[in-house]
């Protein structure tokens, strides 16, 4: 068993759901709502429709898993993946609209949305532009103080998020590699997607242990985490979270949904 240092022994498994689209099938969400702690579930603008969402709360309440908002450009030809230029009122509306549909689909079933983590090009925008990630940030912000904000680790959605004392999740990628700057490898690149799943838990153990993100050159750049993110979109992507999760537990960690970590207690 790995002697993890100066860390919380805790962490949290999360996944990008309820994606269903002519890009993707979503088969495979109730066996990956078995092993993930944290639901990242589409609002029906890149993915998704009302009846998956309502299927994707149902599964996630029956397996104790905490229930978040995905939004992301409306833009379903592409997936949300292309990047699109909005006015600060755009990305405000953006971001409540779907808030708002899956709340209202949630208190339904007697559950709420209990973090928000954006997808795709404008997750990726946000990252590298503090003025986006701070309007996405000062909207969740006022949506409810008491929204978990995901976002991924060192970014400037980190950042923006910071400087207004928001409940932040720092995330890594399990099954992506990471350029020196410490942001993703656009898909575009051969190297984006880890679909071996012996190599995505290493990879994510290893940032864990090191608390750092590993780079595909090798560099380690150090930083906060408290979540691993597993795409539900990737052909590997069961096996990959059984691999994921079992090697954590292998190694004395403690799962929990985001709501239960020990920091937003």
């Amino acid at each position: 068993m790995l002697y993890l240092t100066n860390m919380s022994m805790e962490i949290n498994i999360n996944c990008d759901l309820g994606e269903k689209s002519k890009h993707h099938s979503n088969k495979y969400d109730p066996d990956l709502l078995e092993i993930v702690n944290s639901a990242n579930i589409a609002c029906g603008f890149h993915a998704g429709d009302e009846e998956t969402m309502h299927q994707t709360i149902k599964i996630s309440k029956k397996n104790g898993v905490s229930i978040g908002a995905h939004p992301s450009f409306n833009d379903p030809e592409n997936f949300g993946r292309s990047r699109i230029n909005l006015t600060k009122e755009e990305i405000r509306k953006l971001i409540i609209d779907q808030y708002e549909i899956l709340q209202n689909i949630a208190l339904k079933h007697d559950e709420i949305v209990s973090h928000i983590k954006p997808h795709g090009a404008l997750n990726n925008m946000a990252c590298e532009d503090i003025e986006l990630a701070t309007i996405i940030a000062e909207t969740i912000n006022e949506i409810s103080k008491d929204l978990i904000y995901l976002v991924p680790t060192g970014s400037k959605m980190e950042q923006a998020a910071k400087k207004l004392n928001m409940k932040i999740a720092c995330e890594i990628f399990a099954d992506r590699n990471y350029e020196d700057d410490g942001n993703l490898v656009s898909r575009k690149k051969s190297n984006a997607l880890i679909t071996d799943p012996e190599i995505a838990k290493k990879h994510v153990l290893n940032m864990i242990k090191n608390q750092s993100l590993n780079c595909h050159t090798g560099k380690q750049i150090p930083c906060e985490i408290d979540s691993v993110c597993i795409h539900g979109d990737n052909i590997s992507s069961l096996a990959t979270a059984k691999s994921i999760k079992d090697n954590l537990l292998k190694n004395g960690l403690i799962l929990k949904k985001l709501t239960n970590l020990k920091k937003f207690l």
